[in-house]
């Protein structure tokens, strides 16, 4: 018997079906449930940290009438007087009351400054400036700048 003879008698070889793209394997199925888990949770996170934050943005928001108040009137005594009741309202939405409600004075100016950026600190002056039959007027945009980093940046408890 030659062998040329018998791999003459060879059918031809078969080209296998290339492999198609669907249905995908069963690690692509599990990635991408826990990839739209993932998205899901996120999404939850995202949606609760802007509902949780919606009083940073009507207080930033009632702090720029203030300004502009300010600016229109030139009233400072008036103008602390609203930002300090702005800064009691927010202190009281995002602490519990028994550490807000009560507190004056210096015992409230650290209270302020415990939620301060470092190296900025509000002044006893400034917050009892509504007290005053005069307040000083050139502290006042300063003092409106440090309340915003306040509302901004405080981290409350409840």
């Amino acid at each position: 018997m030659n062998p040329a003879d018998s791999l003459a008698k060879l059918h031809p070889l078969r080209v296998p079906e290339a492999v198609g793209w669907w249905p995908p394997a069963p690690g692509w199925w599990l990635l991408l449930v826990l990839l739209l888990a993932a998205a899901a949770v996120a999404s939850w996170w995202l949606w609760r940290r802007h509902r949780c934050n919606a009083y940073r943005r009507q207080g930033l928001q009632e702090l720029r009438h203030i300004r502009e108040q300010w600016q229109q009137t030139g009233d400072p005594v008036h103008c602390l007087e609203r930002v300090n009741a702005l800064l009691k309202a927010l202190a009281l939405h995002a602490y519990p009351r028994r550490d807000v409600a009560a507190a004056s004075g210096e015992q409230w100016r650290q209270f302020l400054n415990s939620g301060m950026p470092s190296g900025q600190a509000f002044s006893l002056d400034a917050l009892a400036g509504q007290y005053q039959p005069q307040a000083d007027a050139t502290d006042v945009d300063s003092h409106l700048e440090l309340v915003a980093q306040w509302i901004r940046h405080h981290r409350g408890q409840t």
